[in-house]
Protein backbone atom coordinates (compact mmCIF):
# COMPACT_ATOMS: atom_id res chain seq x y z
CA UNK A 1 0.00 0.00 0.00
CA UNK A 2 1.26 3.29 -1.15
CA UNK A 3 -0.29 6.44 0.35
CA UNK A 4 0.57 9.81 -1.40
CA UNK A 5 -1.52 12.87 -2.05
CA UNK A 6 -3.99 15.08 0.29
CA UNK A 7 -6.05 12.79 2.36
CA UNK A 8 -8.82 14.67 4.47
CA UNK A 9 -9.33 14.53 8.16
CA UNK A 10 -12.87 14.23 7.90
CA UNK A 11 -14.86 16.57 10.45
CA UNK A 12 -18.04 15.27 11.98
CA UNK A 13 -21.15 17.29 11.51
CA UNK A 14 -23.65 16.92 14.61
CA UNK A 15 -27.28 18.72 14.48
CA UNK A 16 -29.06 19.06 17.97
CA UNK A 17 -26.70 16.75 19.53
CA UNK A 18 -26.68 13.74 16.65
CA UNK A 19 -24.21 12.76 14.13
CA UNK A 20 -25.29 14.50 10.72
CA UNK A 21 -25.54 11.47 8.64
CA UNK A 22 -26.54 13.12 5.61
CA UNK A 23 -24.42 16.24 6.21
CA UNK A 24 -21.34 13.94 6.48
CA UNK A 25 -21.96 11.99 3.16
CA UNK A 26 -22.36 14.89 1.64
CA UNK A 27 -18.92 15.90 2.70
CA UNK A 28 -17.38 12.89 1.03
CA UNK A 29 -19.12 12.99 -1.75
CA UNK A 30 -17.38 16.64 -1.94
CA UNK A 31 -13.75 15.80 -1.29
CA UNK A 32 -13.70 12.77 -3.61
CA UNK A 33 -14.88 14.78 -6.78
CA UNK A 34 -12.53 17.17 -5.35
CA UNK A 35 -10.05 14.87 -6.05
CA UNK A 36 -8.37 14.42 -2.65
CA UNK A 37 -6.55 10.84 -2.49
CA UNK A 38 -7.92 9.78 1.00
CA UNK A 39 -10.30 10.03 3.32
CA UNK A 40 -9.66 9.88 6.92
CA UNK A 41 -12.62 9.67 9.00
CA UNK A 42 -12.73 9.91 13.06
CA UNK A 43 -9.86 11.03 13.81
CA UNK A 44 -8.85 14.21 15.96
CA UNK A 45 -10.45 16.73 13.62
CA UNK A 46 -13.71 14.21 13.40
CA UNK A 47 -13.60 14.58 17.57
CA UNK A 48 -13.65 11.06 17.88
CA UNK A 49 -12.63 10.92 21.74
CA UNK A 50 -16.78 12.28 22.20
CA UNK A 51 -17.82 9.67 19.41
CA UNK A 52 -20.18 6.85 21.05
CA UNK A 53 -18.59 3.40 19.59
CA UNK A 54 -21.87 2.93 17.46
CA UNK A 55 -21.50 6.08 15.89
CA UNK A 56 -17.61 5.78 15.12
CA UNK A 57 -18.85 2.24 13.30
CA UNK A 58 -21.71 4.20 11.41
CA UNK A 59 -19.29 6.81 10.36
CA UNK A 60 -16.37 4.07 9.07
CA UNK A 61 -19.24 2.47 7.76
CA UNK A 62 -20.34 5.51 6.05
CA UNK A 63 -17.14 6.47 4.53
CA UNK A 64 -16.17 3.16 3.14
CA UNK A 65 -19.75 2.76 1.60
CA UNK A 66 -20.00 6.43 -0.27
CA UNK A 67 -16.05 6.14 -1.32
CA UNK A 68 -17.16 2.70 -3.29
CA UNK A 69 -13.27 2.10 -3.70
CA UNK A 70 -12.81 5.39 -5.78
CA UNK A 71 -10.09 6.66 -2.70
CA UNK A 72 -8.87 4.93 0.15
CA UNK A 73 -10.42 5.28 3.61
CA UNK A 74 -7.54 5.16 6.69
CA UNK A 75 -9.97 4.37 9.81
CA UNK A 76 -9.20 6.76 13.16
CA UNK A 77 -8.72 3.81 15.39
CA UNK A 78 -5.79 4.98 18.05
CA UNK A 79 -6.82 5.60 21.88
CA UNK A 80 -4.30 5.28 24.84
CA UNK A 81 -5.72 2.13 25.54
CA UNK A 82 -3.76 -1.12 23.24
CA UNK A 83 -6.66 -3.15 24.02
CA UNK A 84 -9.25 -0.82 22.92
CA UNK A 85 -7.37 0.44 19.89
CA UNK A 86 -6.63 -3.17 18.70
CA UNK A 87 -10.74 -3.68 18.94
CA UNK A 88 -10.81 -0.29 16.89
CA UNK A 89 -8.53 -1.79 13.94
CA UNK A 90 -10.15 -4.76 13.96
CA UNK A 91 -13.62 -3.24 13.58
CA UNK A 92 -12.71 -0.94 11.19
CA UNK A 93 -11.08 -4.22 9.09
CA UNK A 94 -14.25 -5.34 9.20
CA UNK A 95 -16.33 -2.66 7.84
CA UNK A 96 -13.97 -2.13 4.89
CA UNK A 97 -11.20 0.81 6.08
CA UNK A 98 -8.41 -0.19 3.82
CA UNK A 99 -5.88 1.04 7.01
CA UNK A 100 -5.77 2.21 10.60
CA UNK A 101 -4.69 5.55 11.64
CA UNK A 102 -2.91 4.88 15.38
CA UNK A 103 -1.79 8.12 17.26
CA UNK A 104 0.87 7.27 19.82
CA UNK A 105 -0.80 6.73 23.12
CA UNK A 106 -1.32 10.63 25.06
CA UNK A 107 -1.21 10.81 28.78
CA UNK A 108 -0.25 7.75 30.23
CA UNK A 109 3.23 8.35 28.19
CA UNK A 110 4.59 5.10 27.11
CA UNK A 111 8.07 3.84 27.32
CA UNK A 112 9.97 3.16 23.98
CA UNK A 113 9.43 -0.67 24.87
CA UNK A 114 5.70 -0.21 25.63
CA UNK A 115 5.34 1.82 22.50
CA UNK A 116 6.77 -0.82 19.95
CA UNK A 117 4.63 -3.39 21.81
CA UNK A 118 1.67 -1.37 21.30
CA UNK A 119 2.40 -0.97 17.22
CA UNK A 120 2.98 -4.67 16.98
CA UNK A 121 -0.05 -5.92 18.94
CA UNK A 122 -1.89 -3.19 16.16
CA UNK A 123 -0.12 -5.06 13.10
CA UNK A 124 -1.03 -8.56 14.39
CA UNK A 125 -4.92 -6.93 13.19
CA UNK A 126 -4.01 -7.18 10.10
CA UNK A 127 -4.64 -3.72 8.94
CA UNK A 128 -2.23 -1.83 7.41
CA UNK A 129 -1.13 1.10 9.88
CA UNK A 130 -0.94 5.05 9.62
CA UNK A 131 1.17 5.76 12.85
CA UNK A 132 0.53 9.45 13.84
CA UNK A 133 3.59 11.33 15.83
CA UNK A 134 1.37 14.52 16.98
CA UNK A 135 3.00 15.70 20.14
CA UNK A 136 1.20 18.86 21.02
CA UNK A 137 -1.63 16.30 22.05
CA UNK A 138 0.03 13.65 23.20
CA UNK A 139 2.66 14.98 25.18
CA UNK A 140 5.78 13.22 23.81
CA UNK A 141 7.69 13.90 20.93
CA UNK A 142 10.29 10.92 19.79
CA UNK A 143 13.88 11.16 18.73
CA UNK A 144 14.07 10.75 15.14
CA UNK A 145 15.57 7.34 15.42
CA UNK A 146 12.97 5.84 17.37
CA UNK A 147 10.62 6.84 15.13
CA UNK A 148 12.06 5.61 12.33
CA UNK A 149 11.94 2.21 14.05
CA UNK A 150 8.25 2.25 14.81
CA UNK A 151 7.82 3.01 11.16
CA UNK A 152 10.19 0.26 10.04
CA UNK A 153 7.74 -2.34 11.79
CA UNK A 154 5.94 -5.27 10.20
CA UNK A 155 2.70 -3.37 8.96
CA UNK A 156 3.29 0.15 8.72
CA UNK A 157 2.27 1.53 5.38
CA UNK A 158 2.61 5.21 6.81
CA UNK A 159 3.41 7.72 9.33
CA UNK A 160 1.49 11.16 9.59
CA UNK A 161 4.34 13.75 11.28
CA UNK A 162 2.74 16.62 12.83
CA UNK A 163 5.27 18.30 14.64
CA UNK A 164 5.91 20.87 11.69
CA UNK A 165 9.44 20.26 11.64
CA UNK A 166 10.35 19.32 7.90
CA UNK A 167 13.68 18.75 8.80
CA UNK A 168 12.02 15.71 10.79
CA UNK A 169 10.16 14.75 8.13
CA UNK A 170 12.46 15.19 5.57
CA UNK A 171 14.93 13.01 7.35
CA UNK A 172 12.94 10.16 8.00
CA UNK A 173 12.46 9.66 4.29
CA UNK A 174 16.21 7.91 4.18
CA UNK A 175 15.33 5.81 6.62
CA UNK A 176 12.36 3.90 5.96
CA UNK A 177 10.30 2.70 2.84
CA UNK A 178 6.90 3.57 5.30
CA UNK A 179 5.15 6.88 3.23
CA UNK A 180 6.10 10.17 5.22
CA UNK A 181 2.55 12.37 5.35
CA UNK A 182 2.54 15.44 6.95
CA UNK A 183 -0.10 16.25 9.28
CA UNK A 184 0.83 19.63 9.13
CA UNK A 185 -0.96 22.49 6.75
CA UNK A 186 1.44 25.10 7.41
CA UNK A 187 4.49 23.61 5.87
CA UNK A 188 3.41 19.78 4.07
CA UNK A 189 4.24 21.63 0.55
CA UNK A 190 7.53 22.27 1.85
CA UNK A 191 7.86 18.24 2.51
CA UNK A 192 6.69 17.51 -0.12
CA UNK A 193 8.92 19.48 -2.39
CA UNK A 194 12.09 17.66 -0.28
CA UNK A 195 10.43 14.35 -1.46
CA UNK A 196 7.41 13.52 1.19
CA UNK A 197 4.72 11.34 -0.18
CA UNK A 198 1.53 13.88 1.12
CA UNK A 199 -0.83 15.18 3.93
CA UNK A 200 -3.44 14.59 5.81
CA UNK A 201 -5.11 17.70 6.01
CA UNK A 202 -7.59 19.81 7.80
CA UNK A 203 -7.51 22.73 4.88
CA UNK A 204 -8.79 20.24 2.84
CA UNK A 205 -12.28 20.32 4.46
CA UNK A 206 -12.45 23.97 3.30
CA UNK A 207 -10.37 23.78 -0.09
CA UNK A 208 -10.03 20.27 -1.29
CA UNK A 209 -9.40 21.62 -4.82
CA UNK A 210 -7.02 24.17 -3.59
CA UNK A 211 -5.04 21.67 -1.02
CA UNK A 212 -5.06 19.59 -3.94
CA UNK A 213 -3.58 22.00 -6.38
CA UNK A 214 -0.96 22.97 -3.88
CA UNK A 215 0.29 19.44 -3.47
CA UNK A 216 0.62 18.51 -6.68
CA UNK A 217 2.58 22.20 -7.41
CA UNK A 218 4.97 21.22 -4.72
CA UNK A 219 5.20 17.65 -6.18
CA UNK A 220 6.21 18.98 -9.38
CA UNK A 221 8.04 21.96 -8.50
CA UNK A 222 6.32 24.62 -9.62
CA UNK A 223 7.71 27.15 -7.76
CA UNK A 224 5.36 30.04 -8.97
CA UNK A 225 2.51 27.56 -8.42
CA UNK A 226 3.48 26.88 -4.76
CA UNK A 227 3.87 30.81 -4.14
CA UNK A 228 0.67 31.56 -5.48
CA UNK A 229 -0.96 29.13 -3.65
CA UNK A 230 1.09 29.91 -0.68
CA UNK A 231 -0.19 33.31 -0.40
CA UNK A 232 -3.91 32.59 -1.07
CA UNK A 233 -4.21 29.77 1.45
CA UNK A 234 -1.64 30.24 4.08
CA UNK A 235 -3.92 33.44 5.81
CA UNK A 236 -7.36 30.66 5.76
CA UNK A 237 -4.42 28.06 7.56
CA UNK A 238 -3.34 30.48 10.12
CA UNK A 239 -7.68 31.01 10.71
CA UNK A 240 -8.24 27.10 11.07
CA UNK A 241 -5.48 27.00 13.83
CA UNK A 242 -6.42 30.13 15.88
CA UNK A 243 -8.21 27.88 18.28
CA UNK A 244 -8.37 24.39 18.65
CA UNK A 245 -9.06 22.03 15.98
CA UNK A 246 -11.73 21.04 14.41
CA UNK A 247 -13.61 24.38 16.71
CA UNK A 248 -12.29 27.24 12.95
CA UNK A 249 -12.81 24.42 10.38
CA UNK A 250 -16.12 23.68 11.86
CA UNK A 251 -16.93 27.31 11.80
CA UNK A 252 -15.94 27.96 8.12
CA UNK A 253 -17.96 24.47 7.12
CA UNK A 254 -20.85 26.35 8.60
CA UNK A 255 -20.07 29.75 6.81
CA UNK A 256 -20.01 27.77 3.25
CA UNK A 257 -23.32 26.07 4.17
CA UNK A 258 -22.29 22.51 4.49
CA UNK A 259 -22.74 22.14 7.66
CA UNK A 260 -24.34 23.22 11.60
CA UNK A 261 -21.56 24.95 13.63
CA UNK A 262 -22.00 22.45 16.46
CA UNK A 263 -19.51 20.63 18.24
CA UNK A 264 -19.41 18.41 21.70
CA UNK A 265 -18.33 19.17 24.76
CA UNK A 266 -15.62 19.95 25.90
CA UNK A 267 -15.21 21.73 22.95
CA UNK A 268 -17.76 25.23 21.65
CA UNK A 269 -18.20 26.69 18.49
CA UNK A 270 -15.75 29.51 17.51
CA UNK A 271 -16.98 32.51 15.63
CA UNK A 272 -17.70 33.09 11.93
CA UNK A 273 -14.07 33.20 9.93
CA UNK A 274 -13.54 36.50 8.02
CA UNK A 275 -15.30 35.80 5.21
CA UNK A 276 -12.57 37.05 2.38
CA UNK A 277 -10.87 34.00 3.72
CA UNK A 278 -13.33 31.58 2.60
CA UNK A 279 -14.10 33.58 -0.96
CA UNK A 280 -13.76 31.37 -3.94
CA UNK A 281 -12.95 28.38 -2.69
CA UNK A 282 -15.94 26.58 -3.97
Amino acid sequence: MRLEGVYTALVTPFADGAVDAAAFAALVERQVAAGVAGLVPCGTTGEAPTLERDEWTDLIAATVRIAKGRVPVIAGCGTNSTRSTVEALAAARALGADAGMVVFPYYNKPDPAGLRAHVEACARVGLPLVLYHVPGRTGQRLPEAQLAALCNLPGVVALKEATGDVALGAALLDQTPAAILSGDDFTFPALVAMGGHGVISVLSNVAPRLTVAWDAAARAGDRAAVARLRTRLLPLVAALFSRSNPIPVKAALAAQGHIQNELRLPLSPGPALDPSLLAGLE
